[in-house]
């Protein structure tokens, strides 16, 4: 009858933090082997492998860093010096990724990327992994990445886009940079990167199973389907459980490793002299082939997901103990043993002066400011430089560049007879692409189709398909492909067909492009213009995936401006100011463009042509937050409300006139965010009554957005009243008439008005 061996004491820790470091202090002294001979920095550190004595002391002081910041983050903790603790221990391996590629090769990161950031560090000289890290982990402000705001990887100088993504939603704007490199050479434009970089993307496991990550898979299979470049690297770091939920084994290799168009590669991330040249077979690979690489790094999880994690209450103490022996930095050890570069005492001082050298830079790191005022914390949100972007936006040094695309000078726009909303959104863009040689735009059936409601019509035959093209029906890798074309100069313009496509993809801008500027303190940034047909109203056609009024869903996001133009000549100075936003700020617009006003012509009567506008030409902008106001001297009734809304609330003004004999004043606010609050507020100052109409729905539209600006203000004593859809779904056919409001609706509403 056999009897188990009892579990040592010691091993029975709850602190498994504590455990691993024991593990490698005792492994080093207990080790008893014959070191060899010790090889010169350019021999191979071991026998048969591509990693030399050089490249693994280097790599395995990497790799110490990673290790003993981790450490000292859960010691810390409990004390309040430190405020993340989601370690990298058992994936340090990733450094040989960070050594074997190079700086400037932009990198995605995983959270797990403590070797990869020392590794890279070493790339440019004056740089010091654990000083700059112990201020993020300690939210200082001066963290030189996020300034305090949060606890990412990032560097400007090493190219580590700073990411707080958890689910893979880097995928696809890594995905998107990758292409990116390769298409501005096609269209002329100098990266700011050599043009042999590739894209670096790391993630878990766990985390390729996500929509998000499956969605950059399948279009990197499908650019390379068509032949297309994409050089990235995605770098799945597989430790074979996610927080607490274990992938199955052998899952990656099995549905990856005959994945056509995604070439696979294994590597040992647990052993620097075994996985060196499988590491550096990939990146070679991507690098010369410039196709989508998929390098499988076989790494461990040791310590837990996060010092909150106490796996002792949900793992054996024998599957841990069995974990915790599979730590590559014991590998690691044993290989600077076997090898003869280092013996048992200068091991162990080197690892002792580690431990020591990242614990006084966390002491250090504690004593520096923390962010202690709020226009400090938001200052990197929203930038916003009115007299720079007024001059960018009414910028007209291309008028030659115009000449050759219209034609002649009576065909330029401004030339022409007064025409409706889509033409003008048309021409505008036309005019933009002459003022920005950088400009693409891109989504489903923008080409040669010219758009759903042809709004894009012509843009290809002029600018050609390297500039305006058709991307894959996927709205995520659309916004990903924007984020990636942004991360290298490119200025992007993605279409979303429809607003109801959006909210697929809603994370790409809330929880990636908004927030880079604020998680890099300014230093990296998104600028994108993105197009939306937007709302409801249409007539013949619909249901609510073609009639989406969720306003709010943008509203709600960080940092991005949303304007929604009513009319032809108001959409061109938007668009003309959106751009030199994302030009000068580096901001994120999104630009709603209501669907049942692109080819409205008439405004009271049929034939009247009151809703056509005469282009205004180059030269002439809108500045953020500038209102429209008709009937200016009216002070009887404000009636404040945008896109369809606009025109309904004129036909509406000119039935209460006749009705109550008032003066109604309309403002179309034209963008919704950020709301003018000041202009509100004079508006409501100005006039007896304040009406709101909004075509968003009751518990979610711009409405309360207007409502608390006039409050706010002082002026919600005044009778104030609001016309807004309701809060369902839109319905086909006529029945989408009953949910969304009228110009009846407004009318009724003024009715009961004191």
């Amino acid at each position: 009858m056999s009897v188990a061996t009892p579990i040592p004491a010691r091993h029975k820790d709850v602190n498994r933090a504590k455990v691993c470091d024991d593990n490698f202090v005792e492994f080093v002294k207990a080790w008893d082997g014959r070191p060899g001979h010790r090889p010169a920095p350019d021999e191979a550190v071991l026998e048969g492998s591509h990693c030399s004595a050089r490249d693994f002391l280097e790599l395995f002081e990497s790799q110490l860093v990673s290790r003993h910041l981790d450490l000292m983050a859960r010691v810390l903790r409990v004390q309040q010096k430190v405020f993340y603790t989601i370690g990298s221990s058992g994936h340090e391996g990733n450094a040989m990724v960070a050594r074997l590629t190079r700086h400037t090769d932009p990198a995605f990161l995983h959270y797990r990327s403590g070797g990869f950031m020392a590794e890279r560090f070493r790339k440019l000289p004056d740089m010091d992994p654990v000083m700059d890290s112990a201020l993020s982990f300690a939210a200082s402000k001066d963290d030189p990445i996020s300034g305090g705001r949060h606890k990412v990887w990032g560097s400007k100088p090493l190219w580590v886009l700073p990411q707080t993504s958890t689910i893979a939603s880097h995928l696809p704007k890594a995905l998107g940079t990758a292409i990116a490199i390769e298409q501005a050479r096609r269209i002329g434009h100098a990266l700011p990167i050599p043009d042999d970089s590739i894209a670096i993307c790391s993630f878990g496991d766990a985390s390729s199973n996500h929509a998000t990550a499956q969605t950059a898979f399948n279009t990197a299979q499908w650019t390379a389907y068509q032949r297309l470049p994409a050089p990235v690297l995605f770098v799945c770091e597989d430790n074979g459980i996610g927080i607490s939920v274990k992938t199955p084994g052998g899952w990656i290799g099995n549905a990856f490793r005959q994945r056509p168009g995604l070439d696979y590669f294994f590597a040992d991330g647990l052993d620097l002299a075994n996985g060196y040249g499988q590491v550096q077979a990939a990146v070679e690979h991507c690098r010369r082939t410039r196709r989508p690489t998929f390098l499988h790094l076989q790494t461990t999880r040791i310590m837990g997901h996060a010092g909150t994690d106490f796996e002792i209450e949900w793992r054996s103490f024998e599957e841990l103990m069995a974990v915790e022996a599979s730590d590559p930095l014991l590998r690691s050890a044993a290989i600077a043993l076997e090898s003869g570069v280092m013996g048992k005492d200068e091991l162990l001082a080197k690892y002792e002066a580690m431990r020591a050298r990242c614990f006084a830079a966390a002491e250090e790191a504690d004593r520096r400011p923390k962010l202690d005022d709020l226009a400090e914390v938001m200052a990197p949100l929203a930038p916003y430089t009115p007299d720079k972007v007024q001059a960018q936006a009414t910028r007209s040094d291309f008028a030659e560049r115009r000449l050759a695309v219209f034609g002649s000078e009576a065909r330029l726009p401004e030339n022409q007879a007064p025409k409706h909303l889509a033409i003008q959104i048309n021409q505008a863009l036309h005019d933009l692409f002459c003022q920005y040689p950088e400009a693409l735009l891109f989504g489903e059936d923008v080409a040669q189709k010219g758009g759903v409601y042809t709004v894009t019509k012509g843009l290809h035959k002029a600018f050609r398909n390297a500039r305006v093209f058709n991307t894959l029906l996927d709205e995520t890798m659309i916004l990903g492909l924007a984020q990636g074309y942004a991360n290298v100069g490119l200025l992007p313009l993605p279409e979303i067909q429809y607003l109801a496509y959006f909210h697929n993809a809603c994370d790409q801008i809330r929880g990636e492009a908004c927030s880079l500027q604020f998680f890099s303190n300014g230093q990296f940034r998104n600028p994108m213009v993105m197009r939306i047909a937007s709302l409801g109203y249409q007539r013949g056609f619909g249901g609510h995936f073609h009639n989406d009024n969720s306003i709010t869903a943008l509203r709600d996001i960080p940092g991005l401006v949303v304007g929604c133009p009513s009319r032809g000549d108001d959409a061109a100075t938007m668009l003309r100011t959106m751009m030199a936003l994302a030009k000068v700020d580096g901001r994120v617009c999104a630009f709603l463009e209501p669907i049942a006003l692109y080819m409205t012509k008439d405004l009271y009567e049929p034939g009247d042509g009151q809703w056509l506008t005469a282009y205004p030409a180059p030269g002439e902008a809108m500045a953020l937050g500038e209102e429209r106001v008709y009937a200016p001297e009216a002070t009887d009734l404000v009636i404040f409300s945008f896109g369809n809304g606009v025109p309904m609330s004129l036909r509406a003004a000119r039935r209460i006139e006749a009705g109550k004999g008032w003066k109604v004043r309309v403002v179309d606010l034209r963008w919704l965010q950020p709301l003018n609050a000041d202009a509100i507020a004079r508006h409501a100052g100005e006039c007896a009554r304040i009406l709101v109409v909004d075509e968003g729905r009751r518990s979610a539209g711009v409405g309360e957005g207007i409502i608390t600006a006039v409050v706010e203000a002082g002026q919600g004593a005044k009778p104030l009243r609001r016309v807004v859809g309701e809060d369902t779904y839109t319905p086909l056919a006529g029945a989408a008439f009953l949910v969304i409001p009228s110009d009846d609706d407004i009318v009724s509403m003024a009715e009961d008005i004191p």
